[in-house]
């Protein structure tokens, strides 16, 4: 078994749609940064609201900025790109932020985990079921977009041959274990997303 050590922050209630952002400052406050969410929020995440306009709903790209606000438990939150922007400005060079979207968790595990660095990684709330659903049409292109519900984001630490190990923020769970396989499957679910840093 290997689990890494992070400080855990809970989203809920203040962060409702937050657990990108709370889970890229557990990581920032591993590596020593001195920052809040709110701070985070504030200076680093990339935002934008959702508009109505003859009848249709136009709203942003998850991949480009966060869908609505994190502190408000009507929006949905972010892609790994935009995780990926967040962090580079909040680390400036002092390490090297890559979008590991594809990555196989294995190969997370060997990267990341055994050499100490958690990775932010995105699967389903709770581990629940992918819902598909709601859509908008996106601003900028007018394309309409299907959003995966249940999305959630959370900070993996540790492994062992039967379960992920992840400081998950939702509702107060802590460092909590759940079944690889499934874990791998909600993975998929949400694009694979995955976010490292390396020195």
């Amino acid at each position: 078994m290997k689990k890494i050590n992070v400080p855990y922050i809970n989203q809920s209630p203040a962060y409702p749609t937050g657990c990108e952002s709370v889970s890229a400052v557990m990581l920032l406050n591993f590596l020593g940064c001195d920052i809040t969410v709110d701070e985070f929020i504030a200076n680093h995440l990339k935002r934008d609201d959702f508009v109505h306009k003859e009848g249709k709903i136009y709203g942003p790209d998850p991949n480009q900025v966060f869908c609505g606000s994190p502190y408000d438990e009507d929006s949905f939150g972010c892609y790994a790109p935009v995780i990926v922007k967040a962090l580079e400005s909040a680390l400036k060079d002092s390490y090297e932020v890559t979008n590991e979207t594809g990555t196989p968790v294995e190969k997370l595990l060997t990267e990341y985990i055994d050499r100490g660095m958690p990775v932010i990684f995105w699967a389903c709330i709770n581990m629940r079921e992918p819902v598909i659903g709601p859509s908008w049409w996106l601003k900028e292109t007018g394309e309409e977009f299907t959003w995966i519900s249940n999305e959630h984001c959370m900070l993996l630490v540790g492994y062992d041959e039967e379960s992920y190990y992840f400081n998950d923020p939702y509702e107060n769970n802590g460092c909590i274990a759940y079944p690889r396989a499934l874990v791998e499957d909600r993975h998929r679910a949400q694009y694979e997303m995955a976010v490292g840093v390396k020195k």
